[in-house]
Order: C-alpha cells, then sequence, then structure tokens
C-alpha cells in the first residue's frame, strides 16, 4: 500500500470545513487502499457480487459527477457508467482495465466535483434533478457513500494482499 498521507478532518473548524474535511480525508482514503495494485487484483472479484477495488473507484467517480456537476451544478450530458438497462454498469471491470487510469479519472473528478463546491453555500438548493435538495445534503451524503466504500475498499484490500488500517 501507499504511503499515508491523508489529513487528518479538522476538529474545530466551521461546518462547510469540516464536512469538506471529511468527504476528502475519505477521498484520499480511496486512493490509499486502491494505489499499489495491479490491475488484475483491482479487477478480481472476491464477493458474489460485482463488488472490486476498480469498480468502486469507477463506481465514486460516477456518484462525484453525477452529484456534484449534475445536481448541484446543473450540468447536462454527465456521463455515468450506470443506466437502466445496466443499473450496475459503473462496477463493470476487466482484468486490463488500467487501476492508475481510474484512480486518476476520479481525482479529477474530485477536483471539479471541489471547484463546483466552491460557488455554492451549503444551503443553497441543487439547480439539477431534484431542486430541493441542498448542497449541505449532498456534502452529508457523499461523505456517507464515500466512507461506506472506503470500509468496502478495506475489507478488499485485506483479502487481496493482507494489507489493514484505517
Amino acid at each position: 500500500m501507499a504511503p499515508d498521507t491523508r489529513v487528518n478532518p479538522p476538529e474545530t473548524a466551521g461546518e462547510r470545513e469540516t464536512l469538506v474535511g471529511f468527504l476528502d480525508y475519505f477521498r484520499a482514503t480511496v486512493h490509499l487502499k486502491a494505489s499499489g495494485l495491479s490491475d488484475a487484483d483491482g479487477a478480481k472479484q472476491l464477493l458474489p457480487s460485482l463488488t472490486t477495488v476498480s469498480g468502486l473507484v469507477q463506481h465514486l467517480t460516477d456518484v462525484e459527477s453525477f452529484w456534484f456537476r449534475g445536481r448541484i451544478d446543473g450540468q447536462q450530458g454527465i456521463r455515468t457508467r450506470w443506466n437502466d438497462e445496466d443499473p450496475d454498469g459503473e462496477f463493470r471491470v476487466a482484468e486490463s482495465d488500467s487501476l492508475v487510469r481510474l484512480l486518476a479519472e476520479y481525482e479529477d473528478a474530485c477536483r471539479k466535483s471541489r471547484e463546483v463546491l466552491q460557488r455554492y453555500d451549503l444551503a443553497d438548493r441543487c439547480r439539477g434533478g431534484n431542486a430541493g435538495q441542498s448542497v449541505r445534503w449532498i456534502l452529508v451524503h457523499m461523505i456517507e457513500e464515500t466512507s461506506r466504500h472506503c470500509g468496502h475498499l478495506d475489507i478488499l484490500r485485506e483479502l487481496l494482499d493482507g494489507s489493514t488500517g484505517d
């Protein structure tokens, strides 16, 4: 596993800084848990479901774009790998899918999400999809979504190579 360079969330900051700090911590945890694996290990299916390291990274990339750019900012044409015909499409990966590339795409999606978030207050309403949701709600949801999948990544990493840790 790569060296742990995560920054702990602030303990005495305001609401926005605390929420963003937690989300960034869990985003960095995704990188920590997935870094250093081969493409084959990233795509290795260890569970009956489609849950793999690479699949989780693809899923998190898509949800970053969907929630921040699509919902908060109202951008049209946001590409996701899931659809009505294949609701689990973002989890489908092959051994040849580059985990390094998938992680770079995830970081790019996170960067774009940060840019969107800077333009809005927490109480602002979303411009796309369900306009009743607040930016605060999306941010809390993404903390929940990302942290839950960090737990999945933690278990998968231990099953793949025995690496443990938070």
